[in-house]
């Protein structure tokens, strides 16, 4: 084959593979915290809008230098590869704009700048389909600083859901499975095998997310979903949790308090939970809320505290990676999460730079080959209270991009065999 031929040859099947792949978040660096999503949804990360309703994304930057930050909008399929769509087919307006509204910390120890991007805005006026979203923010270098991803939902057709315990006897004390049932009135679904995508999220975490199922069988109107272990999920065990809205004082987890160059809060340490009974502990499935005693605007009142975790060691947890995990960094597991051993107090350790609030988080175990045991220190237990999403998306046939129809949710507080 000619020189010139062959690397056409490689463009042709190379660059659809590169351009095709599926989309991850880009973490932000050190100096970038507390990103959040607000919308009509009481959700801070993971929001799921219905077609029409505003979107509002928060970060602070802890550089002090009211840097400008510009944003970008993409739109993608159900499996998060990118749409075929145009800008105008998706967008009314512009994106790649300056964020224009941010406001400097008040009173606080950390300096920090609070940005806020509305949408929509004067220059993007709307999004007008439904569908995956990924919203990236960039510096005035053109670098992506970080990205997050979105869905907007039109309300389509009914999702039920249900939370049933496991079939399998031998998981019948560790795991969820979620039943399903999409309802549809005024559309016509057709050939749903193909053109009806759905997706399961398990306490607004996407990393763990099931999709790509289909429907079981059709009865009328009715899509059904009944499957054992295609949507069975880890139960899990509920998240610890610390409240620090008044730094200077007593909160509840917080054992010690320090003021430094900042302040700096010890929690009590924990200990592992998988050999130990179930209890019921309410928690907010992983989430945070940003929140301040002694200021009206927990925006920008809100200081920056030094967290400092410790978990109490076992043999069995002897040269494991554990990390500190949650939503509070959109559950990233990273070098910052991770716990060291110190030897002279025999615990392990890891502390973690926080705006003021309620956290819940607990211990994971990073295996070598990339995946998580969420278990192995926490438990799995069947009566775990979790938060379920279901997505459902169509593409009927001719159409050039996935539509989400419906959303579902449910929570296993009210679990059934």
């Amino acid at each position: 084959m000619p020189l010139l031929k062959y690397k056409y040859f490689l463009l042709y099947f190379i660059v659809p593979l590169m351009t095709f792949s599926q989309v991850k978040e880009v973490n932000p660096p050190s100096y970038i915290k507390t990103i959040n999503f607000k919308s009509n949804t009481p959700e801070t990360q993971l929001p799921i809008l219905k077609l029409g309703s505003y979107l509002v994304l928060e970060f602070d930057a802890l550089n002090g230098n009211e840097a400008d930050y510009y944003y970008k909008i993409e739109h993608y399929n159900y499996d998060w590869t990118p749409s075929v769509l145009m800008k105008s087919e998706f967008m009314d307006g512009f994106d790649n704009q300056r964020i224009r509204n941010y406001e400097n910390s008040f009173n606080t120890y950390q300096i920090y700048s609070h940005y806020q991007l509305t949408i929509p805005n004067e220059q993007t006026k709307r999004l007008k389909v439904s569908g995956n979203y990924l919203l990236s923010v960039f510096d005035s270098n053109d670098t992506v600083v970080f990205s997050r991803k979105f869905m907007i939902y039109e309300d389509q057709v009914a999702v039920g859901v249900s939370i049933k315990r496991a079939r399998d006897i031998q998981f019948i004390e560790e795991k969820q499975r979620v039943e399903i049932i999409v309802t549809s009135n005024s559309m016509q679904l057709n050939n749903p095998a193909q053109t009806i995508k759905t997706v399961i999220i398990q306490n607004n975490n996407l990393n763990t997310a099931i999709s790509n199922l289909k429907p079981q069988y059709t009865l009328g109107n009715q899509l059904m979903y009944k499957y054992d272990s295609e949507t069975s999920f880890w139960g899990g065990n509920e998240y610890l949790f610390f409240e620090n809205k008044d730094v200077r004082a007593a909160n509840t987890g917080i054992r010690a308090i320090d003021l430094q160059e900042l302040y700096h809060n010890y929690l009590f340490t924990n200990e592992e939970r998988s050999s130990k009974p179930y209890t019921y502990n309410p928690d907010i499935n992983g989430n945070y809320v940003i929140t301040v005693l002694d200021g009206e605007n927990p925006n920008i009142e809100a200081d920056y505290v030094w967290i400092h975790f410790s978990l109490v060691p076992t043999e069995a947890f002897k040269n494991k990676n554990i990390h500190v995990f949650g939503n509070f960094n959109n559950y990233v597991i990273d070098e910052s999460t991770r716990l060291i051993y110190d030897e002279d107090y025999d615990i392990l350790r890891n502390s973690l730079l926080l705006k003021q609030g309620f956290y819940n988080y607990k211990y994971v175990i990073a295996n070598n080959n990339g995946s998580l045991d969420e278990g192995a220190i926490s438990g799995n237990f069947y009566q775990t209270e979790n938060n379920y999403k279901v997505i459902v998306y169509y593409r009927d046939l001719g159409t050039r991009y996935d539509k989400i129809i419906g959303i579902g949710e449910g929570s296993s507080i009210n679990i059934s065999n």
